[in-house]
C-alpha cells in the first residue's frame, strides 16, 4: 500500500495543461523524472509528491486544485476494491457538489471497464425523449439518466453505485436492491433505463408467473425484453419509456413474439440505432385503455443524436408482422431510403457555412497567454479544451478571446517536440475591444467548423443513400 498520494500520465498532463504524449516525452528525455512507484507497465503511477517537486525544479508550472489532492489521497488510502466506499464517505462530508462531481468522473475513468456508463449526451436525449424530469430509473448505476432528469426516483443492485448515485442527484430518491426481483418504485410518467445486458441469472425461474410480462414471460436468454416489460410496468397509462438495449434484442427469434405483441398493443413507438451502431434505443408507451395503437413505427440507423428528436414513424407495423418480427433498423433501410435521401439532402443544403471576415494583419504587438491570464485574475471561469479552468476578470480580458486563443493554441501543430506548453503561446496584446473583435472571429471560426461537420455528415449520408436507392430501384435520375 502506498499512502503517498498518486497520479498516473493522464492526471499529470491535466495538472499540467499538457497532452499526455508530453509528460511520456518528459519521461524519455528526462533522466531525473520521478521512477513509478505503483501501476503497471503500461499504467504506472508516480508520487504526486516527487512529480510536483520534479515540475517545480524544471520550471513548469501545474495546478494541484483542492478537489485533485481529496482525489490522490482517496485513490492511496486504501485497496482499489473499497474506492467506491471511500467516494461515498468523502461525498457525505463533501458540501460542494462540484467537487464531488470532479471525484466521481475521476472514479469513473479509473473504473470504466467495471461500470456501465452510459454517455451524457444519449442520456439527456432519452429524458427529452420521455418529456423532460422527472424520471424514473430501475437500474440506475451510479446515476447519470437521473442526474440528465434532474430529479426522480432510481434503484440499483450495487449498493455503492446507488450511494454515489443518491449523492449525485439530492433530488431524486434511490433505493439498492434488485428492481426485477424486488421493485421499490411506485408508477411514474417517464421512464429511462441503461439495465445490465446478458445476465443469464435475472430470475427467470423464480418470475416465471409474474403480472409484468403482460406481452409475453420473457425467455431465459432474453433478460433485455424483461427489462422492457418491466420498465412498461413501472410508466403510468400514456407514460413514456426509454431503454438502451443491444442491437440483437430487435432480431433475436426468441424474442419474436413479445416484440409481435408490442406492436399489436401500440406499447411500442421506434427501434432507433444509435451513431457507431453499437446499441439500439427503444421507444416505448404504456398504451391507454380504449385508445387505438398507432399504424406506424420508427425505424432509424441515427448518423447523430440531433435528428432523432426530429425523425417520424414512417414504417408500417403490419409489413413487421412476419414470421421473424425483426425490427433491426439496418433491415428496413432499403424501405425508406428515398425519404433518408431527401432529409439528407435538406441538412445538407441547411448547413451553409457562414465565413468569417477576415483581413492581413502583421506589425501587432505580441505576449502570452500565461502573461494575459495572470494580469487578470478574477471569478469569471474559462475553459480549455482540455479541461483546465482559468479564473479572469472580463473587464481586463475578454472570455471569448481566451476560449479561441486557448483552442486555437492546442490546434497548433508543436514543432521539434510534442511537448507543448499552452500559457507560452504567442498571442497579440490586445486592448479589450480589440480583443471582443477577435472573439466574435474565434466564434465565426467554431461556427464554421461545426457547419462543415454537419455538411460532411450529411454529405456522407447522401452519396450512400445515393448509392444504395439506385442500387434498390427506390431512386432514379431526374
Amino acid at each position: 500500500m502506498y499512502m503517498d498520494a498518486t497520479v498516473n500520465l493522464g492526471d499529470i498532463a491535466r495538472l499540467v495543461d499538457v497532452g499526455r504524449a508530453a509528460v511520456s516525452n518528459w519521461r524519455r528525455r528526462h533522466e531525473d523524472f520521478p521512477r513509478p512507484v505503483g501501476g503497471t507497465a503500461s499504467s504506472p503511477l508516480f508520487s504526486l509528491a516527487e512529480v510536483e517537486k520534479w515540475l517545480r525544479d524544471n520550471g513548469k508550472s501545474f495546478e494541484v486544485s483542492p478537489a485533485d489532492r481529496i482525489w490522490q489521497r482517496l485513490r492511496a488510502a486504501d485497496d482499489d476494491l473499497r474506492l467506491g466506499e471511500l467516494l461515498v464517505e468523502a461525498g457525505r462530508e463533501i458540501q460542494d457538489a462540484a467537487t464531488f462531481e470532479f471525484l466521481c468522473q475521476r472514479y469513473f475513468e479509473a473504473h470504466s471497464r467495471r461500470l456501465n456508463l452510459t454517455p451524457v449526451d444519449v442520456a439527456e436525449l432519452m429524458v427529452r425523449l420521455v418529456g423532460g424530469g422527472p424520471v424514473t430509473d430501475p437500474a440506475c448505476g451510479v446515476g447519470t439518466l437521473l442526474m440528465a432528469a434532474g430529479s426522480g426516483a432510481g434503484q440499483e443492485l450495487d449498493p455503492v453505485s446507488a450511494q454515489i448515485s443518491a449523492l449525485r442527484v439530492p433530488g431524486a430518491e434511490v433505493f439498492a436492491g434488485d428492481s426485477l426481483r424486488a421493485n421499490g418504485l411506485a408508477p411514474a410518467d417517464a421512464v429511462v433505463c441503461d439495465p445490465p445486458w446478458h445476465d443469464r441469472a435475472w430470475g427467470y425461474d423464480e418470475l416465471i408467473g409474474d403480472p409484468r410480462w403482460e406481452y409475453g414471460l420473457p425467455p431465459r436468454g432474453e433478460p433485455e425484453l424483461a427489462w422492457v416489460q418491466h420498465c412498461l410496468s413501472l410508466a403510468k397509462p400514456g407514460g413514456r419509456v426509454a431503454i438502451l438495449l443491444p442491437l440483437a434484442a430487435a432480431s433475436r427469434r426468441p424474442g419474436k413474439r413479445i416484440r409481435g405483441n408490442l406492436l399489436r398493443a401500440g406499447a411500442l413507438l421506434g427501434v432507433i440505432t444509435l451513431p457507431g451502431a453499437t446499441r439500439d434505443l427503444w421507444l416505448l408507451r404504456r398504451p391507454v385503455p380504449g385508445e387505438p395503437p398507432p399504424s406506424k413505427i420508427l425505424l432509424l440507423e441515427a448518423e447523430n443524436l440531433a435528428e432523432i428528436e426530429s425523425a417520424e414513424a414512417s414504417t408500417r407495423i403490419i409489413d413487421l408482422l412476419d414470421d421473424d418480427v425483426d425490427l433491426s433498423p439496418a433491415r428496413h433501410r432499403d424501405a425508406d431510403v428515398a425519404a433518408a435521401f431527401a432529409d439528407a439532402l435538406q441538412r445538407f443544403q441547411a448547413a451553409s457555412p457562414v465565413l468569417p471576415s477576415l483581413e492581413p494583419a502583421s506589425g501587432t504587438p505580441m505576449t502570452t497567454l500565461g502573461e494575459l491570464i495572470k494580469a487578470a485574475p478574477g471569478d469569471e471561469p474559462v475553459t480549455s479544451p482540455t479541461g483546465a479552468t482559468y479564473l479572469i476578470d472580463p473587464e481586463l480580458l475578454d472570455p471569448g478571446f481566451l476560449a479561441g486563443a486557448l483552442r486555437a493554441a492546442l490546434a497548433k501543430p508543436a514543432s521539434g517536440s510534442s511537448r507543448l506548453d499552452v500559457k507560452r503561446t504567442p498571442v497579440p496584446r490586445l486592448t479589450l475591444a480589440e480583443q471582443r473583435a477577435y472573439g466574435a472571429a474565434f466564434e465565426q471560426l467554431t461556427a464554421l467548423e461545426e457547419s462543415l461537420r454537419a455538411a460532411t455528415a450529411a454529405g456522407d449520408a447522401l452519396v450512400r443513400l445515393g448509392f444504395e436507392g439506385l442500387l434498390g430501384g427506390r431512386l432514379g435520375p431526374r
